[in-house]
């Protein structure tokens, strides 16, 4: 667990699909990504093949958190990194609920999470978001990241380099 001034990052588990399938109800959260509002019985499944931290080929390392507001301990949202195996890099995404929007809780989330990774010596992230998610850019710069070139699903790969690769 990682506890930051107003967020906790918790180590995702099964049940906390009850409390996030709450969260992650709002329509207007899948603007940018597509998709829609998961049921229960989907995001249990997808949260017990995301538990096992692992890809089903075992290429990628998944490191997934629900975040908590550390004032009232609610479930707010979500923090995921995908790690390719034998490398120092780290693909991030982060969901915060439209009812926390505005408050900086993303950003601060996003910030624990690279600091977790840092220990486990991931030196190397990136965020991929949709042209024109104004919000995810803000945080992405935040974190230090910058848009790139490459595109990959129609969405701007953005990157952050540890200060020793340059």
């Amino acid at each position: 667990m990682r506890r930051g001034s107003r967020v906790i990052l918790e180590p995702l588990r099964i049940d906390h699909a009850v409390e996030m399938v709450d969260v992650l109800s709002s329509a207007a959260l899948y603007e940018f990504t597509g998709g829609e509002p998961p049921r229960l019985d989907d995001l249990t499944a997808r949260y017990a093949s995301q538990v096992r931290g692992v890809s089903p080929g075992g290429a990628e390392d998944w490191r997934n958190w629900i975040v908590r507001s550390a004032a009232t301990s609610e479930a707010i949202g979500f923090v995921q990194a995908t790690i390719q195996r034998g490398s120092q890099s780290a693909d991030l995404a982060w969901v915060i609920g439209t009812r926390w929007w505005g408050h900086g809780y993303a950003a601060e989330a996003a910030s624990a999470a690279v600091e977790l990774l840092r220990k486990d010596d991931v030196a190397r992230f990136t965020a991929r978001i949709s042209p024109g998610h104004d919000a995810s850019e803000r945080v992405a710069q935040k974190l230090g990241l910058h848009p790139t070139a490459q595109l990959v699903d129609g969405e701007v790969v953005w990157a952050m380099h540890d200060p020793t690769d340059v």
